[in-house]
């Protein structure tokens, strides 16, 4: 470490300011005990003494910690620093130890220019998916903006700052509590603009805002005050992006519209359904228009008010009145009528048990309904054509899984044999193979610092061979196989190679003793020459240690010519 250089935890490095935030900045870092790059976020001096803003920090940290996908920056460790001020008085500074991303913010390439739709549509793509593993966990990111979207030099798509999320279930935080810490105005959803509770299609309509953006090289709606964009956002419909950019497609001002619906009811309701959508129109077709589900009370949002307005009066309207009932003018029952009603009733009612009950049982519902085929282990292409032979819908959802091969199908939902009505959706969940990550650098360190090293990226410590080195003692690791950093999943097998302390010393006999000292110097021994004025020419004529395992720094002596 460099004089001045500042230590977190007595571990982080704090290097250069990369980014700023609205409550924190972000210095890139170095993690001294395992050899890596990482970014450091640190909670800004003036909010360090406010304690709501230091607990809404550590919660960023708690929360954060828990999504583990390869579209979400990683969170590694978390902490509070106490540092002196000028005056003497100590506080209690916060910080964050995320994944060191190479790539570059949304906010600076859309700052380039609109984007082609198509790499619009995959980066949106990336960004509905880190969402739809968020959601899964009930947990709203809030602040979906391009300076929380980071694309790598490869294109991979991160998103992060998870910290101001709170549970789906969570009615109480709305927009009114958490303004300090929110995003700019120009991504708020309607509802978020309003102060009112918040759930996960307030990120869709974010997200609708950030593909408008790409698309066009502008937020849909903007004004000189948050204020003006707030209420744009209530009250006022977007325009089509088409308008401003001619190479959008209907399908997309389509998909960008319905996105930004003003009522939460109106717009997507799930990522993974924004991103199939958003594929189907990216490839061409249009999206059939889903129609509007009738039972609210079975969907995850609760009642649409709207479709209990007026009910209580359509039961008036319905219900008859005392006086409006028919007045009876016949003095006795129609006895007759009556039998005969009954007697076909009961004839209509055998017939029909005698029907259902001969009726082979494979029969019954065809037409109707279909049964889902079992397509666990198939590839997802060749799993897909089976439900669209059968009329059903597959929807694709990629997971992580130690067990089952990439591209293959873990399970469907509804599960196989099930019986569903034809044109369903049936969820296909495919492997993605193991969670990606890089062997850490693991030089310099002792064989147990190595594998706890191993051990906290997921990986597998295989078996330990050892070699000679000059420079370093018994037992400390010369390096892995595979190499530091190269790229690996979790749970591949890491050999280490360790020093056994000892080195090999070659013959340098006949050899001139300029030659001599060149060769034996990198083994760091102690050398001393022994000049024998009996012979002439300069050359080696014998030497106290040579052949292989011997002990490190020792001491050889070498007899050469100096006559």
């Amino acid at each position: 470490m460099t004089e001045g250089t500042r230590l977190l935890a007595g571990r982080y490095e704090v290097g250069a300011l990369i980014g700023r935030g609205g409550m924190s900045d972000v210095h890139v870092g170095n993690d001294t005990r395992l050899g890596r790059r990482v970014a450091i976020k640190l909670l800004k001096p003036a909010l360090a003494t406010d304690p709501r803003f230091r607990v809404l920090f550590r919660e960023e940290a708690q929360k954060a910690a828990r999504m583990a996908h390869p579209t979400i920056v990683r969170v590694f460790d978390a902490g509070e620093e106490t540092v002196a001020e000028p005056n003497g008085i100590e506080r209690q500074v916060p910080f964050i130890v995320m994944e060191y991303v190479d790539g570059r913010l949304l906010k600076d390439i859309i700052a380039d220019g609109p984007l082609d739709p198509k790499e619009a549509v995959r980066i949106i793509s990336g960004v509905l998916t880190a969402l739809e593993y968020s959601h899964r966990a009930l947990l709203v990111h809030r602040d979906i903006k391009p300076g929380n979207v980071m694309v790598t030099q490869n294109g991979q798509v991160k998103v992060m700052d998870f910290g101001i999320a709170r549970a789906v279930s969570d009615n109480s935080a709305t927009v009114a509590d958490t303004s300090a810490v929110l995003g700019t105005a120009q991504y708020f959803s309607p509802e978020q603009a309003r102060g009112e509770t918040v759930d996960a299609r307030t990120d869709l309509y974010s997200t609708g805002v950030v593909l408008f953006e790409l698309l066009t090289g502008r937020p849909p709606f903007r004004g000189d005050r948050a204020a003006a964009v707030a209420y744009q956002h209530i009250s006022e419909a977007a325009v089509a992006p088409s308008s401003l950019n001619p190479r959008v497609s209907p399908a997309l001002d389509a998909i960008v519209l319905h996105a930004l619906a003003k009522d939460k009811f109106e717009r997507f309701q799930t990522a993974a359904e924004f991103r199939q959508d958003l594929e189907t129109a990216a490839a061409g077709a249009v999206p059939p228009r889903k129609p509007a589900a009738g039972d609210f009370n079975a969907t995850l949002f609760g009642v649409n008010p709207s479709a209990t307005a007026g009910s209580e009066a359509t039961l008036r309207q319905l219900a008859p009145r005392v006086d409006e009932r028919a007045v009876r003018t016949q003095s006795r029952p129609p006895v007759a009528w009556i039998w005969v009603g009954i007697a076909s009733l009961a004839v209509i009612l055998v017939a029909v048990v005698f029907w259902v009950v001969n009726l082979p049982p494979s029969t019954i519902g065809d037409g109707l309904s279909v049964k889902v085929p079992n397509v666990v282990g198939e590839q997802y292409d060749a799993g897909a054509t089976k439900l669209t032979d059968l009329k059903l819908v597959p929807s694709r959802l990629t997971v992580p899984s130690d067990t089952v091969a990439k591209g293959s199908i873990i399970s469907t939902d509804p599960g196989a044999g099930s019986r569903v009505g034809r044109n369903q959706s049936v969820k296909v969940y495919v492997s993605d193979g193991k969670n990606p990550t890089t062997v850490p650098s693991v030089n310099n360190l002792s064989e147990d610092q190595a594998k706890a090293a191993l051990l906290e990226r997921k990986l597998v410590y295989g078996k330990t061979s050892q070699e000679h080195s000059a420079t370093l003692g018994a037992g400390v690791v010369i390096r892995s196989e595979p190499e530091a950093n190269a790229a690996a999943h979790e749970g591949d097998i890491v050999n280490l190679i360790v020093s056994d302390g000892l080195i090999n010393i070659p013959s340098v006999v006949s050899q001139p003793i300029a030659d001599a000292n060149s060769q034996l110097a990198p083994l760091q021994l102690t050398i001393k020459t022994v000049p024998d004025s009996g012979c002439s020419g300069g050359k080696v004529t014998a030497q106290s240690l040579t052949g292989d395992n011997q002990p490190q720094h020792a001491t050889i002596s070498i007899t050469y010519c100096s006559g």
